[in-house]
């Protein structure tokens, strides 16, 4: 199953796009538009960080899904899925982090 979730979901975050607002969580974010995407993302971003700070390796797992979750609905708000980002990264796999970081 964790090697086809991301698709899953993705799929599932698209058929939430046409729900009302109040049949799910995704929905009500949809509905509520970029900025509270955005908001929810940076909140997970930093709760990852703190986990990963004080060390909680169980918490750092669980906060990591939650920010990708609503990285996921980020893309999805966007148009965009899981594929463009593991496309993005295949395209980066055997460069040098140097010449890559120095072609953008």
């Amino acid at each position: 199953m964790s090697e086809n979730v991301l698709q899953q979901l993705a799929e599932v975050l698209e058929q939430r796009k046409g729900a009302a607002a109040d049949s799910s969580y995704v929905a009500s974010l949809y509905d509520k538009g970029l900025d509270a995407i955005l908001k929810k993302v940076a909140e997970e971003a930093t709760e990852t960080v703190m986990a990963a700070k004080d060390g909680e390796k169980e918490k750092l797992v669980y906060e990591t899904a939650d920010l990708w979750f609503h990285t996921l609905v980020l893309l999805a708000h966007e148009g965009l899925g899981p594929d463009d980002v593991l496309q993005e990264l295949a395209r980066r796999f055997g460069v040098s982090g140097l010449d890559e970081k120095a072609s953008r």
